[in-house]
């Protein structure tokens, strides 16, 4: 069993981790622990909106959420995992609503009586993003989704710039990738002592280079690129306010 310490993951980066590579460890428990550790990284925060929107209260939605992880582990489910089923979002989403319904009570109760581990996870961090929200679970589930996903493209693009692999302003870049009102091209092209063409050049290379990570992160979890485009387009449809 992965240890508790290591659920998550360590970093905001998923090394590797895509269908290909799951498949490929699927004789290996060594391998798939860190695969399964490196996704649900991802999709933790979102399945607790999930639930959460779905009406279940702060404690109970830790709960399920934890027992859920503990019951994927128990059944070391991804060395049975079909890409051919789709996407492993969609199959998350599925696989929780039928643990809901079928195992939560039993689940709940074998956690509440010391025989599994509680999966550490910041609970109250989550809780404290969620606000009440509206619309539909799923609306909350998407949405963190593709938050988690531009949060990790973000952390790997600013390592990149503070290992020197890429060069330029990275903090006055990041204020074109949000959702409030940017600086003008003029006044950001000042204070980091370029002209504005140059700037404009250098934003194009940096929002391509997200972009392509961002694609990265999504076909991740993907079977192929068809499944990919279609990941990227729900992602786009996420965000929108």
């Amino acid at each position: 069993m992965v240890s508790e310490t290591e659920i998550g993951g360590r970093s905001a980066e998923f090394p590797g981790t895509h269908w290909t590579v799951i498949l490929s460890s699927q004789q290996d428990l060594e391998r798939r622990k860190s695969a399964f550790s490196q996704l649900l990284g991802l999709y933790w925060k979102p399945l607790y909106f999930y639930v959460r929107r779905k009406g279940l209260n702060i404690e109970s939605a830790k709960d399920a959420v934890q027992g859920f992880f503990a019951h994927l582990l128990e059944r070391d489910f991804l060395a049975r995992l079909d890409p051919g089923k789709g996407r492993f979002r969609a199959y998350l989403r599925t696989a929780i609503d039928h643990y809901l319904v079928n195992q939560y009570e039993h689940d709940s109760a074998w956690k509440r009586g010391g025989r599994v581990e509680i999966v550490p996870l910041d609970f109250d961090a989550a809780e404290h993003t969620y606000g009440s929200g509206t619309g539909r679970p799923e609306e909350a589930f998407d949405r963190e989704w593709a938050l988690e996903v531009m949060e990790r493209a973000t952390a790997r693009l600013r390592r990149e710039f503070e290992e020197g692999i890429r060069g330029g302003p990275f903090e006055v870049a990041m204020k074109y990738f949000g959702f409030g009102e940017p600086p003008s091209y003029a006044d950001a092209s000042a204070s980091c002592g370029m002209s504005v063409a140059q700037f404009k050049a250098f934003l194009h290379r940096t929002r391509a280079r997200f972009r392509g990570l961002v694609r990265e992160e999504v076909r991740h979890t993907v079977p192929d690129e068809r499944e990919a485009e279609a990941e990227m387009a729900d992602l786009v449809r996420a965000l929108r306010p």
